[in-house]
């Protein structure tokens, strides 16, 4: 939705684009508006969503649940990862400009950095440099991590490991995601090894 945003080059996209090329947090009254607007869409109100990255602070949390009144979160996911294991993807990540498919310098697109999916050029992101992802990470320990304390409290929080083969992880997302739907509990343990 951001990245879109941004590619769209509307008022909103391009005051975020700033930010992201900075490796710096989105306002909180930016990324509302952008999440407002994309919430309020039919698909979202009728089949429901999945926030992802989204929110990042305690304002933004605040924010979200006035646009969610009086229905609010149903569970927030968290994936535990080492910050040398975060560091190495995402300075290895590489990403199609033109529809977002996502490779790696270790899996790279099979011909010369064009993407299989569309055809478009393949490129690093300008936030996924080392300094960039630094500053990200450091604003997470100041701005983000409480919304671990908060969502816990509330009996929403999931911990789930991203250490491992990206499939199995997302098979164990969707895996409590499903159980919480059909009323169950699904809580997968988190390695001692994983936690940041």
């Amino acid at each position: 939705m951001l990245r879109a945003e941004v590619k769209s080059r509307s008022p909103l996209g391009l005051e975020a684009r700033r930010y992201l090329d900075a490796g710096d947090l989105i306002p909180d009254e930016v990324i509302l508006a952008m999440v407002a607007s994309r919430l309020d869409r039919d698909d979202t109100r009728t089949r429901g969503f999945l926030l992802d990255g989204f929110p990042r602070t305690v304002a933004q949390a605040d924010g979200l649940d006035e646009v969610l009144k009086p229905v609010g979160i149903d569970l927030v996911l968290n994936l535990v990862v080492p910050t040398e294991l975060v560091l190495g993807r995402l300075m290895s990540r590489r990403v199609c400009e033109d529809c977002g498919a996502i490779y790696s310098t270790a899996v790279p697109p099979k011909f010369s950095w064009t993407c299989d999916i569309c055809g478009g050029e393949v490129v690093q992101r300008e936030d996924d440099t080392e300094e960039a992802i630094k500053n990200r990470l450091a604003l997470y320990d100041s701005s983000t991590a409480p919304l671990i304390a908060r969502y816990a409290a509330l009996g929403k929080l999931v911990d789930v490991s991203g250490v491992g083969n990206p499939d199995d992880v997302g098979r164990v997302l969707t895996a409590v995601i499903d159980a919480y739907q059909h009323g169950g509990t699904f809580f997968p343990p988190v390695p001692p090894e994983h936690r940041l």
